[in-house]
């Protein structure tokens, strides 16, 4: 077990949920937090906080002081984006951001790097066929949409460390939901448009969702059990939208009528929703990077997890009503 752990983006969703994990332990804990982070606040006592940003070189060396080869960093930071369009600041955070804090876990000789990637990193294979992070080259070139060609060549910027001056592994969340998403992220706003009766459409197709607590427990477990140079994938279990809503429906006993539009018209609406969203300046959720993710091979393989890390997802059905149960908490949902 490390001594100190150094966790970036731990203000975000998940980085919330790594830093609850890590207060079960003895370790000293280190949060990155950006100047003026109205979250900072909400982070539990006892974790110190430094003030800094991935993109500054000069903050990531104030922020790792004092870590040493009885250090781990985990870099939660980062930007997910299913915008067209996302910019070059995608880039500068996902991709610069990661070498950066590569370049400062190897100046300060720290003991173990933990960067989380996404599954979406990960070369798509035809539907039905598994697919596995070993095997994978990780070439954006390969992928579909800024955001997971970013995260490739992120992840290649960590292996390619790993080969010859720094401990890391990688961990490949796929999509991740659960309680305590503040942010408001596309199942969570569904869920909230649901139990609410507005929601009269949404769109077929799934994906793999997992549990925010998994995921955390999967990237503590790696930094403690992890492979130098080995990719993980932190996957849950396939869901359609109509079997997350159905599920909900279920234990709540709301039964709201939804009608789905089938993928090939939503493929043809989703470029005119997204400039209209981006007119109105409200949150992209319906893009054709978004539909694309719907119809796409999501059958991953957590095999690797499972073996090196006791990776054990609990069930969907647990992470939607424990979702459901803190809307109602948080934000006043009248169920």
């Amino acid at each position: 077990m490390y001594t100190k752990y150094f966790v970036t983006g731990a203000t975000g969703f998940l980085g919330r949920a790594v830093v609850r994990q890590l207060l079960t332990k003895t370790s000293e804990i280190y949060a990155l937090i950006m100047k003026d982070d109205p979250l900072a606040a909400d982070l539990p006592i006892g974790i110190h906080i430094r003030m800094g940003n991935v993109c500054d070189h000069s903050s990531l060396d104030s922020f790792l002081d004092g870590a040493d080869g009885k250090s781990c960093v985990i870099h939660c930071a980062g930007i997910v984006s299913v915008a067209s369009r996302p910019g070059e600041r995608l880039y500068q955070v996902n991709v610069g951001g990661t070498e950066n804090i590569v370049n400062a876990c190897i100046s300060h000789g720290v003991g173990k790097l933990v960067y989380v990637s996404s599954v979406h990193a990960l070369a798509e294979k035809p539907k039905g066929v598994e697919i596995d992070a070993e095997t994978d080259a990780f070439d954006p070139d390969r992928l579909v949409g800024d955001y997971a060609k970013s995260k490739a060549m992120a992840t290649h910027a960590v292996l390619d460390a790993a080969k010859t001056s720094l401990d890391a592994s990688v961990v490949l969340p796929s999509g991740i939901i659960g309680p305590g998403d503040t942010a408001g992220g596309s199942i969570t706003e569904l869920l909230l448009s649901f139990l609410a009766g507005k929601l009269p459409i949404a769109v077929r197709g799934g994906y793999d969702f997992v549990d925010v607590r998994d995921v955390a427990a999967g990237i503590v477990s790696c930094a403690e059990k992890g492979v130098r140079g080995k990719c993980y994938i932190l996957s849950g279990h396939y869901a359609t939208i109509r079997d997350i809503l159905e599920t909900v429906g279920r234990s709540t006993g709301i039964n709201k009528a939804v009608s789905y539009l089938p993928v090939s018209l939503a493929k043809l609406i989703a470029p005119f929703y997204e400039l209209d969203s981006i007119r109105r300046k409200k949150k992209l959720f319906f893009t054709p990077y978004a539909v694309h993710v719907l119809q796409s091979n999501a059958k991953f393989s957590k095999k690797a997890s499972e073996n090196d890390l006791g990776y054990a997802p609990r069930s969907l059905k647990e992470t939607l009503i424990d979702t459901v149960k803190w809307l109602n908490k948080s934000r006043s949902v009248a169920l």
